[in-house]
């Protein structure tokens, strides 16, 4: 059965801010989850034209997160086998990002499908149909609204080991926003909603149901963590333009393949004070 749900993430920032600040974010994140032994390998960004989504970036990964993988998965196949494979198409304020799970030793997984269609719009997630889905499509979907002040302590949540931020008492220091308090989406400005529309299809007999929930609550898990941090971290990002972070975004790309390739030095540990994406681009680079 397929399955549809859709996450409205509202975010204190403009459409124009948020742009570079999730760029940033994620390109961050990223970095601190790529070590020698998995992370994320960047294979291809090339520019793109569409007709429906118009010109943008079109971007090819590899996830290797063997350390990632619920204890249940790896009754199918060891974690060393299985790699998620990504391709996103952004053309902003829109984007479609599609994922398939590469595992030869259990072929099952090529039939199951994931998709991400991502429309942005400057509300606080009031838009009912930002998606213009069918009929059918309205009846099957269900909606969550996220809110970023809040904290989830899940399996994924754990999993996903993000830095935990108090956004109920942070407040920045360059654009004076925060903390988010109760009802902080009514009121806030500027604020925007990314209106994320998650289609998963796993047809895979006495598996299908369970692996269905378990990525649908991954990719739940994971919006939380990146828009959290996205806010968290705007004194970092802001005042940046889209040119400084296609650069960064060059520039990360390397370091990524390079950190996956080269062995673990001894007390390389993050050593608990938060850096800069820039900060953290020279220390790996000091390491090559």
């Amino acid at each position: 059965m397929v399955k549809i749900k859709e996450f409205r993430i509202v975010m204190p920032m403009s459409m124009e801010e948020y742009e570079i600040g999730i760029s940033y974010t994620i390109m961050k994140m990223e970095q601190q989850n790529t070590n020698s032994k998995e992370g994320v390998e960047v294979l291809q960004q090339v520019p793109f034209e569409d007709e429906k989504l118009g010109k943008g970036q079109y971007t090819s990964k590899n996830y290797h997160l063997q350390s990632k993988i619920p204890s249940w998965m790896k009754g199918f196949a060891p974690a060393s086998a299985l790699t998620v494979h990504e391709e996103s198409w952004c053309a902003y304020p829109n984007s479609r990002t599609g994922f398939l799970i590469i595992c030869y030793q259990c072929p099952l997984f090529s039939k199951c499908s994931l998709t991400i269609d991502t429309v942005i719009r400057p509300d606080n997630g009031c838009s009912e149909n930002a998606h213009n889905l069918t009929s059918e499509q309205l009846a099957a979907r269900e909606v969550e609204v996220v809110d970023i002040a809040s904290q989830s302590r899940d399996y994924w949540s754990k999993v996903i080991s993000a830095p935990n931020v108090d956004l109920t008492a942070f407040r920045s220091q360059r654009t004076s926003r925060g903390p988010l308090l109760k009802g902080w989406m009514d009121s806030c400005r500027p604020v925007m909603t990314t209106y994320k529309l998650v289609i998963m299809d796993a047809p895979i007999w006495g598996l299908g149901e369970r692996l269905e929930d378990c990525i649908i609550a991954g990719e739940r898990a994971l919006f939380l963590a990146c828009h959290r941090l996205c806010f968290a971290w705007i004194d970092e990002w802001y005042g940046m333009t889209l040119d400084q972070i296609r650069e960064m975004e060059r520039q990360t790309d390397l370091l990524l393949k390079k950190t996956l390739k080269k062995p673990a030095k001894a007390g390389s540990k993050h050593d608990g004070k938060r850096k800069t994406l820039k900060e953290e681009i020279v220390a790996v680079g000091s390491c090559t």
